[in-house]
């Protein structure tokens, strides 16, 4: 795949299309150095949503920045009157990059943040479902520092999808999930919330984030999950003769899960005329004016965007007290 230069990535069909359950990702690769063969550098392959990405460009002059807090951060670079951090993907991964070819640079944007990552090189796009990616085993996700949220097998290769969020907020750490601290959360009644993200420390921060703001919580790993566990909720409401909100209030959810991501999960929410009724909050590094059209298509009752958790606990209550009639 040739450089994009100055196109943008995200103009693509899927991007038109609303819980398909489909993703494209853009597969980069890194050349790793091989002991036993250094003629023959291994080649590690890895994925990440086209929607994150604005371009892709050869390595621009990069200068070196001041107190940098982690030895993947090569320096900046301007790019269009913007001063964009470049991280060496390879550090961060703690690989040992083989010099072979002109690395290639993939600029993303998510979460009002442009970070840019050096890779060996870029591949091509796929076009694949999310029930094809497979969660990460305990094994592929402690030896890439956690920074892998799904496992693909594309033709005669295994491909690792990036969590990218993690990477950047780790490097950022004032970019990370807070509850602002002046809003008394304590008042009024305490509702049920089912939280759905694949990444464990968004799931972490949001279940303890959001029973402090006076949500009990139940959190799962992706969308598939969450349509079980509401399909548990509503035959024990149904055999109990019970209403649903005796169970639950609110439905946070990812975008991006493998199996089953957000916006197929809320499809059928909203398809479903008992659970139809339940409030759906998107809350993703992908809401952007871009790709808001894909919640507003399958009913998504709001769309945040990650990290604004404060704006989330309060539109969560305020949107459960109006299907309360409270």
């Amino acid at each position: 795949m040739q450089p994009k230069g100055e196109a943008d990535m995200a103009q693509t069909n899927i991007l038109l299309e609303s819980g398909t359950n489909e993703l494209e990702i853009v597969e980069f690769y890194l050349d790793e150095a091989n002991p036993e063969d250094p003629e023959q550098p291994y080649k590690g392959y890895y994925g990440v949503n086209v929607a994150k990405v604005l371009e892709i460009i050869r390595l621009p002059t990069i200068t070196e920045l001041p107190e940098v807090n982690h030895p993947s951060v090569m320096g900046a670079f301007n790019q269009r009157s913007f001063v964009i951090p470049l991280v060496d993907l390879s550090i961060w991964l703690e690989k040992e990059r083989a010099d072979t070819e002109s690395p290639k640079v993939i600029v993303t944007e998510f979460n009002n943040v442009t970070t840019a990552f050096m890779v060996s090189g870029v591949t091509r796009i796929h076009r694949i479902s999310w029930e094809d990616v497979e969660p990460p085993n305990k094994y592929v996700a402690s030896m890439s520092s956690n920074s892998i949220t799904g496992v693909v097998k594309l033709e005669d290769r295994i491909v690792f999808l990036l969590d990218l969020e993690k990477i950047v907020a780790d490097l950022n750490p004032q970019l990370g999930l807070r509850l602002d601290e002046a809003i008394d959360w304590s008042e009024g009644e305490r509702y049920r919330a089912l939280v759905a993200d694949d990444s464990t420390l968004i799931r972490e921060m949001l279940k303890d984030l959001m029973r402090k703001a006076n949500f009990e919580v139940e959190a799962v790993d992706n969308g598939k999950e969450a349509w079980e566990k509401l399909m548990e909720i509503k035959s024990a409401a149904e055999s109990q003769s019970k209403p649903l909100t005796d169970f639950l209030h609110v439905v946070v959810s990812d975008i991006e899960m493998p199996a089953m991501d957000g916006h197929n999960l809320t499809k059928r929410i909203k398809e479903d005329p008992v659970l139809g009724q339940l409030p759906v909050i998107l809350f993703s590094s992908l809401i952007t004016d871009k790709l808001r059209h894909k919640g507003d298509a399958v009913g998504a009752d709001d769309q945040i965007s990650k990290p604004e958790v404060t704006n989330l606990a309060s539109r969560a209550k305020a949107l459960v007290q109006e299907k309360l009639g409270a």
